[in-house]
């Protein structure tokens, strides 16, 4: 028997309803009932259980039930558009030919497409736990790890705490419009789909596609630094060997569905967490206690070298890459849609932010600057994003003397490399099948078999991860750097998306005399908050135009700041780039934004699309909790007896 609980105006299923499997034999093969009453019952009884499991494994790639009415390969929006369950119009014309009639071949049906996301095939199996480790977790990776050393070479310490508080406070609100999005329309697709549904289809189609292609290429660069990280223990090695490894055990566990990504993500996430934890307390004894040449650190290194480095383009520079740090906040929202109670889980997963940015960046960024100095030779030497023995942790711990924990570290960093591999697959699929949903990409994008899976988007981002083979070139740095930089910015604007998506939301709510008490979860900040993350979203980009036109100076050869010298002390000379050099670093930087304007006008001239009103936004389909004041109202009556102290932490997480 299915459990199944009907969610009212979104036939969609809070729990995944999904039909059996039925298993037909015929009496002379062996499995008639009489069969198994005989000497080799058990015998047979094993042959059949074996022969039901291999069934029941193969059934499951089949298309998932819910489907096979109208065909995973067929296009819903004809349906949708003629108002009907598949009869045929007048005179005997099929969908098309009615859809065309009416609206012409270039016409994009926006209220089907919010039909088709809010009722995905995706499996409902995210818990609680799950989310709340995927927002702790989902951002630390090789961006805490390793690249916040080239932001404090950059800019100094000081530009570190600054710049990484700055783009706490961005995500914070932006994460807080993007949970009251989630909550009030778990929908497929998330983000994307709201600027569909919000702001305006063409963007909606430009955004979706080009954080796809963002997470499609993170993958093989990902799993390239994989194979670079293991040579920290055996340089020898063919790198192949470890891109197969990585790859087949990063396909493997999404194939298991949304249950084991967020089963691996919880694992992960608890090693991340526990390295950062127990670097944060190893810092405080280093910092007193002292290298053992030295003595006593404290704040020396604000001094000297300084806590400042390369001025106001400097700070600029480390706002930058402090943002590509966060990248992977928002898949908390992403994953809503296969959450198995998203008003439960969801919040309390987003107010884990803020304890994320207090603890696991600042609090780890503060004691990385007074134990390095940004002068130090090996900030900027690492090969690779993974490349250990460019991170400020590692370089803190052997400077200290420590001979085991750099290897330790140098795992976590592997373990984090693999995670945000893991996390590609997961965004990069489920925003393919969702813009194949919304007619926005080919349709077979969108087959979900019976357990859940969006298999051929899986199977797209498997494909693209052969990509990684390019390990063992001289040139697939270049390679994956230039395909990367075609998305560059993809989280920047699909941050300052979701803030004003939630800004005209919030209009269209108010426009149709809704009360604020039937929303869900409201964002902490407000509209207000919405406006604030848009803003700085916003300062991010002319950020980035700056440090890519006009970069802090680095070597022209080699791409990384001169250096002279050995040890703690090493001072790095400055070299300017020619003009090759800058041209390239500017497009490296800027590329995406050009080719997200040509995605956005390209798609608006074909299909016509215009900014959608706020009077005419859909604010009902896919929208759950319509009993939301019954839950409201038993909720705060148990609250009246929490003492404070409860108020204050459920407040916050």
């Amino acid at each position: 028997m299915n459990g199944y609980k009907e969610d009212p105006l979104a036939r969609g299923s809070i729990w995944s309803n999904r039909e059996p499997a039925y298993y037909f034999y015929n009496e002379g093969d062996g499995m008639g009932d009489a069969d198994f009453d005989g000497a080799s019952s058990f015998a047979r009884r094993k042959r059949y259980s074996g022969r039901r499991a291999l069934n029941d494994w193969l059934d499951s790639f089949r298309p998932d039930p819910r489907t096979v009415g109208h065909g995973w390969w067929r296009d819903d929006r004809e349906r949708i558009a003629r108002g009907d369950d598949g009869e045929e119009g007048d005179d005997g014309e099929d969908g098309r030919d009615h859809h065309d009639r009416h609206h012409g071949a270039h016409y994009f049906d926006l209220a089907a497409a919010n039909y088709t996301t809010a009722h995905t095939s995706l499996a409902r199996e995210l818990k609680g736990r799950h989310l709340q480790m995927i927002a702790i977790g989902g951002s630390i990776g090789t961006g805490l790890f390793v690249a916040s050393g080239k932001s404090l070479s950059m800019g100094g310490p000081a530009s570190l705490l600054v710049a990484y508080g700055f783009i706490g406070i961005m995500l914070y609100c932006t994460v807080q419009a993007l949970g009251e999005l989630a909550v009030t329309f778990p929908v497929a697709g998330s983000f994307s789909a709201y600027s569909t549904r919000f702001l305006d289809p063409a963007w909606g189609f430009a955004m979706g596609w080009n954080y796809a292609m963002q997470w499609l290429i993170v993958l093989p660069l990902e799993i390239v630094a994989a194979s670079i990280t293991v040579g920290y223990w055996n340089s020898n090695l063919n790198r192949s060997i470890f891109v197969t490894i990585f790859l087949v055990t990063i396909i493997i566990i999404n194939l298991f569905g949304v249950k084991g990504y967020g089963e691996a993500e919880f694992v992960f996430a608890i090693i991340k967490i526990i390295a950062v934890i127990g670097f944060v307390l190893l810092g405080i004894v280093i910092n007193i206690g002292g290298f053992p040449d030295e003595g006593y650190i404290g704040g020396r290194y604000w001094s000297s070298p300084g806590a400042f480095h390369n001025g106001f383009r400097g700070l600029c520079s480390v706002f930058v890459t402090a943002a590509f740090a966060f990248a992977g906040t928002e898949l908390v929202g992403l994953a809503a849609a296969e959450t198995v109670n998203p008003r439960k889980s969801l919040p309390t997963a987003i107010k884990q932010v803020f304890w994320r940015i207090t603890l696991f960046y600042i609090v780890a960024l503060t004691l990385v600057g007074l134990l390095v100095p940004y002068n130090h030779a090996r900030l900027l030497g690492g090969k690779s994003s993974a490349d250990a023995s460019a991170s400020p942790f590692v370089i803190a711990i052997e400077s200290a003397g420590i001979q085991v924990l750099p290897g330790v570290m140098n795992g976590v960093i592997l373990v984090a490399v693999i995670s945000v591999g893991n996390s590609a697959v997961f965004g990069s699929s489920r925003t393919l099948a969702a813009l194949a949903d919304q007619g926005q990409a080919p349709r077979v994008l969108r087959y979900v078999d019976r357990r859940g899976r969006p298999l051929v988007a899986i199977a797209v981002a498997a494909a693209v991860g052969l990509l990684g083979y390019l390990a063992d070139l001289e040139q697939q740095a270049d390679v994956l750097d230039w395909l990367l930089a075609v998305s560059g910015l993809s989280s920047i604007l699909t941050w300052g998306s979701i803030c004003l998506a939630h800004i005209r939301f919030r209009r269209a709510w108010r426009l149709k005399n809704r009360s604020l008490d039937e929303i869900a979860f409201r964002a902490q900040g407000g509209v207000l908050g919405s406006w604030v993350g848009l803003l700085c979203n916003f300062l991010v980009l002319v950020a980035q135009f700056w440090t890519a036109a006009f970069p802090v100076s680095l070597a022209p050869d080699t791409g990384t700041t001169g250096t002279t010298g050995s040890g703690k002390g090493a001072v790095q000379e400055e070299q300017e780039y020619d003009p090759v050099g800058r041209a390239q670093h500017f497009f490296l930087g800027y590329m995406c934004v050009p080719i997200v304007i040509l995605f956005y006008v390209g798609y608006k001239a074909w299909y016509r699309t215009a900014i959608v009103r706020s009077v005419d936004m859909d604010l009902d389909t896919g929208r759950r909790g319509f009993n939301l004041p019954i839950l409201v109202a038993q909720e705060r009556e148990e609250q009246k007896g929490w003492p404070v102290w409860k108020r204050v932490y459920k407040f916050l997480c």
